[in-house]
Formats: C-alpha cells, structure tokens, sequence
C-alpha cells in the first residue's frame, strides 16, 4: 500500500523600492548615525555573589526574570548529562511535589523553564513575588528521583535515535565536532549510547558542581520597583550556598591543515547537507567585530546575500542558504550552509566558494554595502523598543568585557564600516585555504563527483566520517545479485504482506492515521480503490486543510477555501499514487541496486523517473520510497518511510508512516485501516 501526502505551500512576498541613481564610481560619504540612548538597568550585588539587574517598565503589568549562569563552557564524560539536568529540574523539589508544583504554575498562568545552568520565568505582576519563590525552589531545592530520571532518559534516547535518521542533525552535530574537536565543549554531543552511561549520580553531581552563584546573574524586567526585587532576591536567594565551579582549561582549537571535503555517508540521504567552515578567533570586544557582522551579512546573512541569490534564486539548487560568523569569548567558526539535492552537491559547494572567495577579491558595491547598514540600523532600534533590551544589553557587556558604551556606539561603529574593512576581514576570517567542507549525503550518488571538485587549480581531497565525527574507509556499493530482478522483489513484496490471493482480494482501503506538529494534531484520511481512485483530506482541529480527490482519470485538490483541478503533471503523479498495490505489475519498474535504509540492505526499485522504492533484502517489505517534485522552479524529494506491519484482513499493512518534507518531519500512527468496507462511488466524484 502506497502513502502520499500533498501539501501545498503558498508564499506571497510583496516588496516595493525606491532606489535613487547612485555614482558606482565611488563609496557615497555615510551619514551621521542615529544617536542612542540606552537606559541603565539597577545593578546590585548579594554577598554570595549573585549579579542583579533590574529594568523597570509599567506599561503593562508583566515581569520577566532570567537567571543565567556564566561558566566557562565545561566538557563531560557523558554530554547528555546537561540535557537531563535540564529537563528534571522543575519536576519537584524538597518541598513541594512535581504535581504540585507544575499545577501552582499554571494556576498563576506564569511560564517557569528550567535549564541545566539557566531559568526563566514570567508572570503577571501581581502574582510574580510567589512566581519568584517557585523560580528559587525549583532551582535551589530541586529533588531528583529514580523514577523521573529513568523517565527523561527514555525520552532523550528516543529523541536521539530518531536525530540519528536526520541529516541536518548530523550534518550540525559532526561539523562541530570536527571544527572544535571531540574533547572540546562545543565539539562534544549526546548519542544513544553516552546517554544510556549516565546514572541519576551523574546528573547530581553535575548540578552540584555547576549550579554556583559565583558567575550567576539574575535580569529582572517589567512592572516592579526595584526595591521590590531587592527584598524578593535576598529572600529567595540570599540562602544560596557561595561557590564556583572548578575550571579546566579548554582543548585548543585549530583548523585543518587544507581545505578538504569531509563526507559523512547518509544512504537513505535524498538530499544533502553541506557546512563550509573554518574556526576563527573573534570576540565582541575586538575592533574586528562590527566589519565582520556586516561582511557576514552580505555574504549570508540575509535574503538579498550573495550566498543566497546564487544557491536559490540564481542556481535553484536550494531553498535557502546561509552564514553565520561567531564571536564567542571561548571559540568560534565561519559556517556557510544549505541543504541542496543531491544532484547538485558539488556544484552547490563550487558556488559557495566562488561566493567566499568573491567577498575575499572584490570591492562591495557601495549600494550592498549601504543597504547591509540601513538593515543593522532598522533592526537595531526595533530591538530598543522592548524592555528586555536594555538588561539584555548590560548583561552583554558584563559577561563579554565590553565598555560600556559598546551599544551607544553601534549604529556609529557599524556606519564607519568601508567596503576595505570588508575585504580585509573577509582575508582573515574566511579561510578558503584551510576549510573543512563537511557533506552529510548520500555517498553513493554525490561522492564521484565531490572527489573531482577542484578549487585554485587543486583538487579537493575528500575524506569520509561515521555520524560520530570518525574517520573512516570510503564506502564501497554492495554487488547486486545478477539473479534480482523487478519481478522477483515484487514477488517477494506480495508474499510477505500475504500472498497474491489475499491481495488481490482487497478492492479498497481505507486508512485514518494521525500526527502531532508542534504540538498540534493532525488527521489523515485516505481512501484508495484497486482500479486506482483516491480520496485523501488532510485535518487540524476539525477543519480539512486540504484535500485531493482523483477518479482514475482526473482529479481536484482544495486547500484553503480554493478548489483547482489537477494539471496533466498532477494527473501523471496521481496514477502512481493512487494504486493500492503497484508491485502487481512490473510495468517498466527496474531495480537499480541495493543500498542501506536506516542501516538496513534494500532493493532500490525505480518505478519511474519520479518514483523510487525499498524494499527489505531480508524480509521483502517495503521500507521506504522516495519522491522527486518539481515545485515553483524548485526540485525537492520527499522520503516515506513504512514500518510496524500489521495484519488486516489477511494482508499486512504498514501501521507507521514517516514523511519527510525539507526540514518539516511528519511521524504518522495508523489506528485504523478498513478493508473492503468505508468506500463509496461518491468518494471519487470530481464534478
């Protein structure tokens, strides 16, 4: 049985400009920046070194508290300890129960988020100082229990296995881990088997030797007066035990010795995911800084970057690409990246250094380098129009040694930028010489080609990862059974759902699953006939979002409000989608080879140009297909993974469906499939 789902995205981006005639043959003089006013917040100190810092503002009877703590960054021996930390603190404390507790926090309609060195909290200002008391119970008084550990431990593997499917994950988690290196905080990540390692004494002496008032601040915005906050913090946390965490220091951090590729083989990838980078040493404090954020910006930083307009609106190889240039106190990187099919990796990554190196050899055009100002400019006084800013700002400069006038001279350090400043920081913090271009892919079908990219006249050596940042052997392509054939793995398809009599006894299907995305339910309807009709809607909340209906022949979908038949190409893709059982038929289906799913062999099956299956070499189900639509001048691949088969009627049905769609996964629970029963003539009418 076949599954699909159709969604349609409709963006509409409205801009209008007015661009005046420039003189290109010089930089136009920058005009005088804005002049800043920034409110201080109130600052005070208690004796066991807990930082304070108060803004007040009454326009609206809300406060916010952020409790942070500044500590160097730290590695462990078993990274999820962090994350278990986070997700129990707040699931009660000596006093109070967990149910107690999360019920007083939603009486007071207040948000509390516990962190593993970190909480935030927001009330109503009238409710706020019992708001403040469970903010300072939840973090100073927590109480860790066997049972909630066990439970959080659970969920994290489970989060981790399924990351372990996602390439974007992997891409993010090993391109870290080889910029920084493995030993290094933020080269370091959880894995399902360093979580299962961590015991409930872990995540004690975790918090016990991190969750220190020594690097502590406490940011109080909103409806309060400052001498209210003084009284409820020497309340609250006045008891707070003084101390500091040990220190170690930090593993150093340096780049490859050439750039090279390094490919972390994803086969069941249909697209891939590429990080050019290189580490770098910056810091907010550094003169450095404010040409950097605006090199950063016209190379990747935002919609009109030179990145972006060649990937996606030159090259179509993507939907967005982007940079980002860190100025952390500790250690940083240069990151640009995409996800681009896998027909064009390597092409995508030669128009990412061309990008680079442009920035690196030319001028920018002073029009560029003028807009990229007025955008600082723009997003700067919006952010001075929320209250947190202000606190934000000051925290800013404490935690990052900044002077103080760092953020009254912005906008005036930013407009003094020069199209040489550009130039020259790009020299220094791009390092086209010294880049590891990490490739999460399918090495099957992009690795060829990644191994004949040349960059200045040399071509780039490509290395190959494991998805824990290792090294290893190139991948080498299973040899497929000359014995295989089309007809022999649909054969086995059929036998292993049922035999060909069982399945050619089942005339309709009807199929009603269900999804959550954020946080939201979704509802699958889906009705198929043997002689190819389908009737599939889509619901949130009671209302279709949208439906398709097709008769064999012809066909609709609706989606908001708007009913359009479908074009000949939906015709073409309907027919394929609407079959119940297309291993039936052989048609003009070949096998093509074997490759890994989910790190299991499978027959890969192309149905047509468009059209890919899996099926298990072990056990003959199908485990996944994949889709290649064509969609606003853009060309994308939906994977549909199949599992947990299930027995209906004499015929084994796949009762979980995982649908992947750019970054959006869908997770879909059958909980019910009707067999010959359900389905109408009135199902498929498209008049």
């Amino acid at each position: 049985m076949k599954f699909n789902i159709l969604t349609l995205f409709i963006a509409c981006f409205l801009t209008t400009a007015s661009i005046a005639q420039v003189d290109r043959s010089k930089q136009p003089e920058p005009g005088p920046a804005p002049k800043i006013n920034l409110g201080q917040p109130e600052e005070f100190v208690l004796d066991n070194g807990l930082k304070v810092l108060v803004v007040e503002n009454h326009k609206l009877p809300r406060v916010a508290a952020s409790l942070i703590i500044d500590n160097p960054p730290h590695a462990e021996d078993k990274p999820a300890t962090a994350a278990l930390v986070s997700s129990l603190l707040g699931t009660g404390t000596q006093n109070i129960s967990k149910d107690a507790f999360n019920e007083e926090i939603d009486f007071l309609g207040a948000n509390l988020n516990f962190g593993s060195e970190s909480v935030y909290a927001s009330s109503l200002s009238k409710f706020f100082p019992r708001v403040m008391e469970l903010m300072a119970e939840g973090a100073l008084r927590p109480k860790f229990v066997q049972e909630e550990f066990d439970a959080e431990k659970n969920k994290q593997i489970e989060g981790l296995k399924s990351i372990d499917k996602d390439v974007g994950s992997i891409a993010s988690r090993v391109s870290a881990a080889l910029a920084y290196g493995n030993d290094h905080p933020y080269g370091e990540f959880a894995t399902v088997e360093n979580t299962e390692k961590v015991t409930l004494q872990d995540v004690e002496k975790f918090y016990n030797t991190y969750f220190k008032p020594a690097n502590a601040y406490l940011v109080v915005v909103g409806d309060i007066k400052t001498s209210e906050v003084k009284k409820l913090v020497k309340k609250n946390f006045g008891k707070w035990a003084k101390g500091a965490p040990t220190t170690k220091e930090l593993p150093k951090v340096t780049n490859a010795d050439q750039t090279q590729i390094n490919l972390i083989d994803m086969p069941n990838a249909v697209q891939s995911e590429l990080r050019l980078q290189n580490t770098i040493k910056l810091k907010m404090s550094d003169e450095d800084y404010f040409p950097v954020l605006v090199a950063n910006q016209i190379l990747g930083g935002s919609f009109g970057s030179y990145l972006n307009m060649n990937l996606r609106e030159d090259k179509g190889y993507t939907y967005g690409a982007r940079t980002s240039t860190g100025a952390d106190k500790y250690a940083s990187r240069f990151v640009a990246q995409a996800s681009v099919r896998n027909a064009v990796t390597d092409s995508a990554i030669v128009e990412s250094l061309k990008e680079i190196q442009r920035i690196k050899t030319e001028l920018v055009d002073p029009e560029i380098l003028a807009n990229a100002k007025n955008k600082f400019a723009g997003d700067f006084v919006l952010r001075l129009e929320s209250p947190s800013t202000i606190a934000n700002y000051a925290l800013n400069v404490k935690t990052n040694d900044l002077p103080k006038d760092f953020y009254q001279n912005f906008l005036k350090k930013i407009n003094a930028v020069t199209a040489e400043d550009i130039k020259r920081v790009a020299n220094k913090y791009y390092q086209t010489d010294k880049m590891r271009i990490v490739v999460a892919g399918k090495a099957s079908e992009i690795g060829e080609n990644l191994e004949k990219i040349k960059f200045n006249s040399k071509t780039i050596p490509v290395k190959y990862y494991n998805k824990l940042g290792e090294e290893v052997e190139k991948p080498t392509a299973k040899e497929l059974d000359p014995s295989v054939t089309t007809a022999s793995v649909f054969a086995k398809y059929i036998d292993a759902i049922g035999g060909e009599k069982a399945v050619n006894d089942v005339k309709s299907t009807v199929m009603i699953a269900q999804a959550q995305v954020q946080g939201m339910n979704l509802d699958l309807e889906m009705k198929r006939t043997s002689d190819g009709k389908l009737n599939q809607s889509i619901s949130m909340a009671g209302n279709v979002m949208n439906k398709q209906v097709f008769d064999g022949t012809a066909g609709f979908v609706m989606a908001q409000g708007q009913k359009m038949p479908y074009n000949e190409e939906q015709i073409a893709m309907a027919k394929t989608d609407a079959q119940l059982f297309p291993e039936l038929k052989v048609g003009d289906a070949k096998v093509t080879g074997m490759e890994k799913v989910n790190g299991e062999d499978a027959y890969v099956v192309a149905i047509d140009e468009n059209n890919q299956n899996f099926y298990s070499v072990e056990s003959g189900l199908k485990i996944q297909s994949v889709k290649t639509v064509s969609q606003g001048g853009q060309t994308m691949t939906i994977p549909t993974g199949y599992s947990d088969y299930q027995e209906v009627n004499g015929v084994k049905f796949p009762f979980m469906i995982t649908q992947s769609m750019g970054p959006q996964s869908f997770e879909f629970k059958v909980s019910k499939i009707l067999v010959n029963e359900g389905v109408s003539a009135e199902d498929f009418k498209v008049e």
